[in-house]
C-alpha cells in the first residue's frame, strides 16, 4: 500500500482572529506537501473547489499544483479534482492543463476528475439547474474524450450535447508516452463500480470505518478485470482518505486531536456536500458536532474512524487499510491542529511507517503508465 496527503485550502475559523489566515492556510499546505516529499509519501492531491468559505480556499489548483511541480523531486501531484464539466472548466483546457503539469512536474501528474459533490458550489456555474445529477451526464459526455486529445496528432474533434469542438492540435501532449494516470471521485459504492468498468481509479474522499469499505473495495476489484477502459491503460487503484496525527506518545496524539478542532471539517463538509448522504442526528448548519474531547477520540480510535497514536499504534492501523484491500491511504491533514505538529505526523509516519508497508521506490501508476 502506498501513501499520500490530501490538501485543500482549509481556512476554518481562523479568519475571525487573523487577517492573514488565507494566506498562511495555503502556504503552510505547500510546506506539508514538501515535507511528504522528503518523508517518503508517494503522492499528494489538491482538490478544486469554489466559494466554500472555511471549508476550501484552493480553487486554482493548477497553480498550486505548478509551483509544487518545481518545488518537490519524487512526489506524484494529483488533482483532486480538475472538474471537467464544460460549464465550470472548458474539457481542453483542462486537457491542456494535464499535459502541462505532466511536462512540468516530469511524469508526477496524476489526473483526478470528478463531478463536484454539493449543489452550493457546482450549481453556482449552471444557472436555472436545480438537479445535481445532471452533472452525470456532463461528465460521462466528456471523460472519453481527454485521452483522445492527448494521443491523436490533430484531435478528432466533438460534437456533443454540452460543448464542441472541430478538430484541433491540443497542445502540449503530455511528456513521453501515454498520458497521466486517470482517477476518478467516488462518494458512493455504485460510483466505485462505475470507474472500475472504465478502468479508472477511485479517490476515496468520502470514506467510513475500515470494515464499512471493505466490501466497497472488494466490488470494485471484482469489476475492474473486465474493465473497459475509456484511456490507454488500466489504473487498477483504490485511494482511501483519513485523519491521521501521530506523536511520539500514545497521549500527546489524543491530547493534539482533542485541541484540534477536528468537529468543525465535518460540520463543514455536510454544509456544503449536500450529495453526501447525511448520518441520522448529525446537526444542520449552522449547528456543529460538539467539540471532542479525549474520551470521544479514544472512541473514534476503536471504531477506526481516526489514525492517531505513537508511530507503533499508527502502524497497526494503516496495516488495516492495506489488509482491506486499499491500494492508496492518503492522510488529509488534521485542519485546526498547528502547523508544528502537523509536520511531526509526516515525519514520523515517513520515518516509521512507510518503510515497513511500502517497499516498492516505483510508483504504482508509474509502472501501469510504462507498461501501456
Amino acid at each position: 500500500m502506498e501513501f499520500g496527503i490530501f490538501v485543500q485550502g482549509y481556512v476554518g475559523k481562523r479568519a475571525e482572529t487573523d487577517p492573514l489566515a488565507e494566506h498562511k492556510a495555503l502556504m503552510e499546505e505547500t510546506e506539508y506537501v514538501i515535507q511528504a516529499d522528503k518523508s517518503g509519501f508517494k503522492y499528494a492531491w489538491a482538490s478544486e473547489h469554489h466559494f466554500l468559505d472555511e471549508y476550501s480556499h484552493l480553487s486554482a489548483n493548477d497553480v498550486f499544483l505548478g509551483y509544487l511541480a518545481h518545488a518537490t523531486e519524487r512526489i506524484h501531484l494529483g488533482s483532486g479534482i480538475f472538474n471537467p464539466l464544460a460549464p465550470v472548466n472548458h474539457p481542453v483546457k483542462v486537457a491542456e492543463k494535464v499535459a502541462m503539469l505532466d511536462h512540468l512536474s516530469g511524469n508526477r501528474f496524476e489526473f483526478g476528475s470528478g463531478r463536484g459533490a454539493g449543489s452550493h458550489e457546482i450549481l453556482g456555474f449552471m444557472p436555472g439547474v436545480t438537479d445535481m445529477n445532471h452533472t452525470k451526464e456532463l461528465w460521462e459526455e466528456t471523460i472519453a474524450e481527454f485521452p483522445r486529445m492527448w494521443l491523436q496528432d490533430e484531435y478528432q474533434g466533438f460534437q456533443g450535447k454540452h460543448w464542441s469542438l472541430p478538430p484541433r492540435k491540443v497542445l502540449p501532449k503530455p511528456y513521453g508516452g501515454s498520458h497521466p494516470a486517470m482517477w476518478y471521485a467516488a462518494g458512493s459504492p455504485p460510483s466505485y463500480a462505475m470507474a472500475a468498468k472504465k478502468g479508472l481509479g477511485v479517490l476515496g474522499f468520502s470514506v467510513q470505518k475500515v470494515s464499512d469499505m471493505e466490501w466497497v473495495l472488494e466490488q470494485y476489484k471484482t469489476a475492474i478485470v473486465d474493465a473497459e477502459p475509456v484511456g490507454a491503460f488500466v489504473n487498477d487503484n483504490v485511494m482511501v482518505t483519513t485523519t491521521a496525527i501521530c506523536a511520539p506518545t500514545h497521549a500527546e496524539a489524543v491530547r493534539i486531536a482533542a485541541s484540534g478542532g477536528l468537529h468543525y471539517l465535518p460540520s463543514l463538509v455536510f454544509r456544503y456536500h449536500d450529495t453526501f448522504p447525511r448520518p441520522e442526528g448529525f446537526p444542520v448548519w449552522p449547528e456543529t458536532l460538539p467539540e471532542y474531547t479525549e474520551e470521544f477520540v479514544e472512541v473514534l480510535i476503536e471504531e477506526e474512524l481516526l489514525i492517531c497514536g505513537d508511530p507503533d499504534e499508527v502502524l497497526r492501523q494503516c496495516k488495516r487499510w492495506e489488509q482491506a484491500g486499499a491500494d492508496q491511504l492518503s492522510f488529509g491533514l488534521p485542519v485546526g491542529v498547528p502547523k508544528e505538529e502537523t509536520m511531526q505526523t509526516i515525519r514520523l509516519v515517513g520515518e516509521y511507517v512507510i518503510p515497513k508497508i511500502d517497499t516498492d521506490p516505483v510508483h504504482r501508476t508509474s509502472r501501469f503508465r510504462s507498461a501501456a
